[in-house]
């Protein structure tokens, strides 16, 4: 259908990398929003903040544009994807907290750390436990 040398594995891992740019860059804007204009005293309070736009973003473009699995229902999946991405969320939050405001560290280099672990760990829960055939 596409190009004969891109598979569809492939094609699926390009959207997803697109969906996660922009669910990052959601998550992104509203924590630099919540440090920067509504002086949030805790990067990891304002990064938990944060992540709540990012996932919801992530959960619409997951369905609808990189796993295209409408057969389940919404409901079915909103539950075990905000379990996966709870658990992820958590995992960030420590993430920035640590980086941020125990080791003093600028939160923008601890973000990427914990995206780059959320990237990771939210493709395979959702390829296997979320959004599977």
């Amino acid at each position: 259908m596409y190009n004969k040398y891109i598979n569809n594995q492939t094609l699926e891992f390009i959207r997803y990398a697109i969906n996660g740019l922009i669910a990052t860059v959601v998550h992104f804007f509203v924590l630099s929003i919540n440090i920067n204009v509504l002086n949030y005293k805790s990067a990891g309070l304002a990064n938990l903040v944060a992540s709540i736009f990012g996932i919801t973003s992530s959960f619409i473009g997951n369905r609808y544009f990189v796993f295209k699995r409408i057969n389940t229902t919404v409901i079915k999946q909103l539950i075990n994807f905000s379990g996966l991405y709870g658990i992820i969320a958590i995992l960030n939050c420590i993430v920035l907290y640590i980086w941020t405001d125990k080791m003093g560290f600028e939160y923008t280099y601890g973000f990427i750390i914990a995206t780059t672990l959320q990237v990771l760990l939210s493709y395979i829960g959702n390829k296997k436990l979320v959004f599977m055939k």
